[in-house]
């Protein structure tokens, strides 16, 4: 039996899967040590994010829910490396721990899925839309609050599933998951301007053990470094704004030519408020750019903005 010389660890829903795939294929291509069958061992982790399917994760914690175990798995030396969707991520790593590479980015919009409805404006008076995300829940409300939003949670197919069934009228799902899931046409993008991102929407990080140079070296070799400026960007705006699940936020970054150009908002969990931002400025600049733009958005909010 061959002993695998890299153990990526993952959630275990067919997303996650098939994004740990494209980390593997995107390695055995780069670095010639993990070419063979049976180099890299794919390993599913349940999470507490994974568990908990009865309320929206921001009543259970946030932020970090869906790599709490997979980090731990990786202190512990159970695994090698770790996938992530950038969305997931808190905004600092565990002691020991860093992210090291990131696939390229894929398409960051939302997509309204609705039947043969295209647009948030052509929803029904009143019509029911499930979510879990406090970000879509309060854009949507802002630009139609007579929306009834419910508590959508599950994998892809499950939501998908509700849709169809007619426990609601509409959900919406990242274009990113659904384009790798092999369902691109599903349901109409959004444009940014009605719904921006959430911060790291469309990426897919690795995380390793930050003293860990052989792995950390593996991982340079596939890492896309336009992506990790733009998301360098928007989790400096996060760091900046103290963000997690249980604040509207969103944030997305474009690099064109050297020009990296930032959006950001904030906004009342209800959608009465929104305030948005944005910053151009050179990629190196990222961080400090992010930073500005969420101390810029908390000192216009003031205190007490994100309370329902």
């Amino acid at each position: 039996m061959t002993v695998p010389l890299l153990r990526l660890g993952t959630r275990g829903s067919p997303l996650a899967l098939t994004q740990t795939g494209l980390v593997r294929d995107a390695l055995a291509r780069a670095v010639p040590a993990l070419a063979g069958p049976g180099a890299i061992e794919i390993v599913p982790i349940r999470t507490t994010g994974d568990v908990i399917q009865d309320r929206p994760l921001s009543e259970a914690g946030g932020k970090g829910l869906f790599v709490k175990e997979i980090e731990e798995a990786l202190l512990q030396r159970r695994i090698d490396a770790a996938v992530h969707s950038m969305k997931d991520m808190p905004t600092a790593q565990p002691p020991g721990l860093a992210i090291s590479a990131f696939l390229p980015r894929e398409d960051a919009r939302d997509v309204l899925i609705a039947g043969d409805l295209e647009r948030i404006d052509a929803l029904p008076q009143g019509a029911i839309v499930g979510t879990s995300a406090l970000r879509r829940k309060a854009l949507l409300l802002h630009r139609r609050p007579d929306l009834q939003i419910v508590t959508l949670r599950g994998n892809v197919d499950t939501r998908l599933a509700r849709r169809a069934d007619g426990t609601v009228h509409a959900t919406i799902l990242a274009l990113a998951g659904l384009k790798r899931l092999g369902k691109p046409n599903v349901g109409a993008a959004i444009p940014e301007s009605e719904m921006l991102p959430a911060v790291g929407q469309g990426a897919v990080c690795i995380e390793a053990r930050a003293d860990d140079a052989q792995i950390r070296g593996w991982l340079a070799a596939i890492n896309h470094e336009a992506t990790a400026v733009r998301v360098r960007a928007e989790h400096a705006m996060l760091a900046a704004l103290d963000g997690s699940c249980r604040t509207p936020i969103a944030g997305h970054a474009t690099l064109t030519d050297g020009t990296l150009h930032l959006r950001g908002l904030i906004a009342r969990p209800d959608g009465s408020t929104v305030i948005e931002t944005e910053r151009r400025g050179a990629a190196a600049d990222a961080d400090a750019m992010g930073h500005d733009a969420g101390e810029e958005l908390k000192r216009r909010g003031g205190p007490g903005f994100f309370a329902d």
